[in-house]
């Protein structure tokens, strides 16, 4: 067997490996978002409360994230995405176990801070495979994070449907995960640094080339965490819904996401990212008037649908042009992650206090506006000649010399 048929396998090979890790990661949180109404009546805290506590996972990430690089660069990329995929499949355990909105907080800290590695460490090797196939795959990546998702979220709904403890569910779902994640990891890239290579900075500012891309993204990420958190609970309060049919709404929401992300690939090929996104910000926004406007769940859970339809290839692509847009693509692409996940620690926050103020009607109005910001700024995301790879064999991406 030749040097490249043995590279091209050994990268396809990489390609699905990473993708599972993706799916686990993507689990977890659907695990956790179907479950957050029995959290929020087990720790006893209002919905001002709540958006208080559902902003840590986002502060959590923030502040842990950029540790992802020299974590990777220390023990090598499939080590560090062993420990870090295992970290956060069982932190899933720690908000069902909180008594009380500061207990609450801490667990939510510690959840975030471990997504938030997680996630750096496997875009970057996803990302990597991307570069060395010639092709996109990021959308398909995240397609398979949001099927992961689907399935944490279809086993909550079930869950919530029985009136099962959280505390049991995410215990055996953690378990059943962690397990997962650790088979997976053994297939993905094992990237290392070369002796002379430096580490990156515990700590840096997002580049500025990550700053408007890293917008388009804050636009998406405030979107898809109000769904994410707060559609069970806008169903359950606004449209007096039972719990399992306001946690299906959180699975509809997560449905259209996967089957538009596993699509998106083909679809930005073909009409391009900057018109994928402007076509997608009109459906968000669409869905959030649905939502706005419902007085009965079924309307609610379109609008849903169809928010999770307009954004679920915003944050690949965000990722993909971080990538190419300066000298250190992974200085940037953990620059446009930063400002995902402080959109992630604004919208809950933002969504629980204006709905403690006004209504989580008014809430989702803003969602609405920000959701008009991707057909605003989605130009951003438009590649350049140089920003496109040559593929000197088949399967294998190599840099333009130019770039």
């Amino acid at each position: 067997m030749s040097a490249v048929v043995y590279e091209q396998r050994e990268v396809r090979r990489a390609r699905y490996a990473v993708a599972a890790v993706f799916a686990v990661h993507g689990a977890v949180t659907g695990s956790f978002a179907t479950r957050v109404p029995w959290i929020q009546d087990h720790a006893g805290v209002s919905a001002g409360q709540l958006g208080l506590a559902l902003a840590f996972p986002a502060i959590g990430a923030s502040v842990a994230m950029p540790l992802a690089g020299r974590i990777s660069h220390h023990f090598g990329a499939r080590t560090a995405l062993r420990g870090l995929i295992s970290l956060w499949t069982i932190a899933l355990i720690l908000p069902a176990l909180a008594p009380s909105l500061w207990t609450l907080c801490l667990a939510l800290f510690v959840y975030g801070a471990t997504a938030g590695m997680a996630d750096v460490a496997m875009n970057a090797l996803g990302v990597e495979v991307e570069n060395r196939l010639g092709k996109s795959i990021m959308s398909g990546l995240h397609g398979m994070w949001s099927a992961g998702a689907l399935v944490g979220s279809a086993a909550g709904t079930l869950a919530a449907h029985l009136g099962s403890d959280a505390r049991l569910h995410h215990a055996l779902a953690a378990a059943a995960l962690t397990v997962l994640g650790l088979v997976a990891c053994q297939w993905v890239l094992d990237l290392r640094p070369t002796e002379d290579e430096e580490p990156p900075p515990r700590f840096a500012l997002p580049p500025r080339s990550a700053l408007l891309i890293g917008a388009v993204g804050f636009c998406a990420v405030f979107a898809e965490g109000a769904a994410l958190d707060w559609s069970a609970v806008y169903l359950r309060d606004q449209l007096a819904t039972s719990a399992g049919l306001a946690a299906a709404c959180t699975t509809g929401f997560m449905l259209t996401m996967a089957l538009a992300r596993i699509a998106g690939d083909a679809v930005v090929n073909r009409f391009g990212a900057v018109r994928t996104v402007r076509a997608g910000g009109v459906l968000a926004a669409l869905g959030g008037l649905l939502i706005v406007v419902a007085n009965d769940p079924a309307v609610a859970m379109s609008g849903f649908a169809l928010m999770g339809l307009g954004i679920a290839v915003v944050v690949p692509l965000c990722f993909a042009a971080a990538g190419r847009s300066g000298p250190n693509p992974s200085q940037a692409i953990a620059g446009v992650a930063t400002i995902t996940y402080t959109s992630g620690l604004v919208a809950p926050s933002a969504i629980g206090g204006l709905a403690e103020l006004t209504s989580l009607v008014v809430s989702f109005g803003l969602v609405t506006v920000l959701a008009c910001g991707l057909v605003l700024f989605a130009g951003v995301l438009r590649p350049g000649e140089r920003d496109r790879p040559r593929v000197d064999r088949p399967g294998v991406a190599v840099p333009d010399p130019k770039a």
